[in-house]
């Protein structure tokens, strides 16, 4: 499971007009209307063609729980690219992103002024380029590791270091045991 990444498709989410299928047979039926046929969400789900057709057809109703998860995951993926990608345009050009964090945060300074990692909670308003980094980042397939790594620099520039009002020796952001996560735009 990915916090970061899931933690800004949660975000992103919340900009749909409408709500994503959630039972089984529409859930198929938009999958093989998005993928061009049976066989390719077959393949997809790793399940049986003729499978397939019996949610289409309405004659299969209730998935095991493993394929309803599957299934939900590629809907909700797929589902509204274009207000989707206007979510993150906005995010990324005007809007910024706000992340609300409960983890362990530190940093390392010149000697004589190191700060001891501690729990913190924070809510904090991330200007659009982060938000920018974090969602290209995020599309080219980027780790949990390398998002908490953008996020850190976020925090410590606009959090700690307040926009280069304070703090201007700091060298490093420590953002670690992350409890709670979540990003709005």
């Amino acid at each position: 499971m990915s916090m970061f990444g899931d933690g800004l498709d949660k975000a992103v989410q919340k900009a749909f007009t409408r709500p994503a299928p959630k039972s089984a047979g529409p859930q198929m039926r938009y999958m093989v209307k998005q993928l061009g046929g049976t066989k390719a969400v077959a393949d997809l789900l790793g399940m049986s063609q003729r499978q397939v057709e019996r949610y289409v057809a309405g004659k299969a109703k209730k998935p095991r729980a493993d394929l309803a998860a599957r299934l939900e995951r590629e809907v909700t993926k797929r589902w509204q690219p274009q207000i989707r990608a206007k979510a993150r345009e906005k995010a990324a050009t005007t809007g910024g992103i706000v992340i609300d964090a409960r983890a362990r945060m530190g940093y390392t300074a010149p000697i004589g002024s190191t700060d001891q990692d501690r729990i913190r909670h924070l809510t904090v308003a991330l200007p659009p380029r982060y938000a920018a980094r974090l969602f290209e980042a995020q599309e080219q397939g980027a780790s949990d590791d390398r998002l908490r790594e953008i996020a850190a620099e976020a925090l410590k520039e606009v959090y700690f270091q307040d926009g280069g009002r304070r703090a201007g020796s700091l060298e490093e952001v420590r953002f670690t045991d992350v409890e709670h996560l979540e990003f709005d735009l």
